[in-house]
C-alpha cells in the first residue's frame, strides 16, 4: 500500500523500537519505462509485510520475496530488473525498462526521527542505506529537498476534498477559513487549520517557490482578497476557482487596484485541468492533478551513489541476491 514518505519512516522508526527488524529497498535507478522513480521507497519488515511501493505487480511480489530472505540472512546487496517480455515473468511484464533496487536496513530510530523532523520543517534533508558488495562499501544517499507546502483558501466541500488528495500526495496542507466551526467539523485531522481573515491569514504565512496556494473560498470578494495576499511573493503554484467571467471581473478588479498583470499571469484560472469536472470530487481531482502536473516539471528524487559499484552483468536479467553479499551492520 502506498503511504508518503513521512508515515514510512515513522513506521520504520516504529517496528525498530518494537525490537523488530525491516529493511528498505531503494529505487536507486531507472531507465526506460519503469514502474516508480528513482527514490521511490519500500518497507520488507521481518514478517514479510510490505510499506509503501516501488511499483505492484509482479515486479513487487519478487522484491519483497527476495528482500525478506536478505533480511533473514542478514544481507544487503543490490537487485537489478530488466523489464521485459524476455524475462519470462508469467504476468507479462513488458515495461520496457531498467529497474536497480539497493536493500538494506534504514538508520535507527533516532536517525530517522531526524529526517522525520527535518522534512515537517522544511529543511532540506537526507536519508542514506549502507551496502556492502562484494566486500565493498556502497553507500546510497536519497537527497530529499524541503517538502512542499499547500494552502488551500476556504474549508468547503471543494477545500476539504483537496485537502484530502493533498495529503495523500505529502503535502504539508494548512486550510485557511474565517469559520472555526467549518474547520473543527470538516478539516481532516492531520491538516494545519488557521482561522479568522482568510486574507490576513494568508498575508502573514510564509510563502517561497515550495509554495502551492489553491482559492477556493465561498465567494468573490474572499477569493479576490486572498489572490492578492499570495500575489508576488514566490509561490511556486497558484489558482484560483471559478468561471472565466468571474475570472476577468477579479482580474479586471486588480489590475485596477494596481496589480502587474505578469503576476495575474501566473494564477492558473480558471484552477484545474480540463477534464470536463462536474461534482465536488471530480473538481477536487483536477485541481490536485494540475498540482501534480507543476510538481513533476521540477521537482525530482536524487539518489546519490554508491561509493564502489560491483561489476555490471553480462545479461539483461534480475541479480540475485546472493551475488552481493554483506552482512547488515
Amino acid at each position: 500500500m502506498n503511504e508518503s514518505l513521512v508515515n514510512l519512516l515513522r513506521r520504520a522508526a516504529a517496528i525498530q523500537r518494537d525490537g523488530r527488524r525491516l529493511v528498505g529497498c531503494l529505487v536507486v535507478n531507472a531507465r526506460g519505462s519503469t514502474p516508480q522513480p528513482s527514490g521511490a521507497l519500500m518497507l520488507v519488515d521481518d514478517a514479510a509485510n510490505i510499506y509503501g511501493t516501488v511499483g505492484g505487480g509482479c515486479v513487487e511480489a519478487e522484491i519483497r520475496r527476495r528482500a525478506f530472505q536478505m533480511l533473514n540472512r542478514g544481507e544487503t546487496g543490490l537487485m537489478r530488473f530488466k523489464l521485459d517480455h524476455d524475462y519470462g515473468w508469467d504476468d507479462g511484464l513488458i515495461c520496457g525498462g531498467t529497474l536497480e533496487l539497493a536493500v538494506a536496513p534504514l538508520p535507527d530510530p533516532d536517525e530517522l526521527d531526524r529526517v522525520v523532523s527535518d522534512i515537517e520543517q522544511h529543511r532540506a534533508t537526507s536519508l542514506t542505506l549502507h551496502l556492502q558488495t562484494e566486500g565493498e562499501p556502497a553507500n546510497f544517499t536519497l537527497s530529499l529537498p524541503p517538502r512542499e507546502r499547500l494552502y488551500i483558501a476556504g474549508a468547503g466541500h471543494v477545500g476539504q476534498a483537496i485537502a484530502r488528495h493533498g495529503l495523500r500526495l505529502d503535502f504539508d496542507v494548512t486550510v485557511f477559513d474565517d469559520r472555526p466551526d467549518m474547520l473543527k467539523r470538516f478539516a481532516p485531522d492531520e491538516v494545519t487549520q488557521v482561522s479568522g481573515d482568510i486574507a490576513a491569514q494568508l498575508a502573514n504565512a510564509p510563502i517561497d517557490r515550495d509554495t502551492y496556494c489553491i482559492i477556493v473560498t465561498r465567494g468573490h470578494r474572499h477569493d479576490e482578497q486572498a489572490l492578492e495576499a499570495v500575489l508576488g511573493r514566490g509561490a511556486k503554484y497558484i489558482g484560483m476557482i471559478g468561471s472565466r467571467r468571474k475570472v476577468k471581473l477579479v482580474f479586471d478588479d486588480l489590475i485596477d487596484r494596481g496589480v502587474p498583470r505578469q503576476e495575474l499571469a501566473k494564477v492558473h484560472a480558471p484552477i484545474g485541468l480540463d477534464i470536463d469536472a462536474v461534482t465536488v470530487e471530480e473538481i477536487a481531482v483536477s485541481i490536485v492533478a494540475q498540482l501534480v502536473k507543476v510538481r513533476r516539471q521540477t521537482r525530482r528524487a536524487v539518489v546519490d551513489g554508491p561509493q564502489s559499484r560491483p561489476q555490471t552483468p553480462t545479461q539483461d536479467q534480475t541479480i540475485p541476491s546472493a551475488t552481493h553479499k554483506g552482512k547488515a551492520k
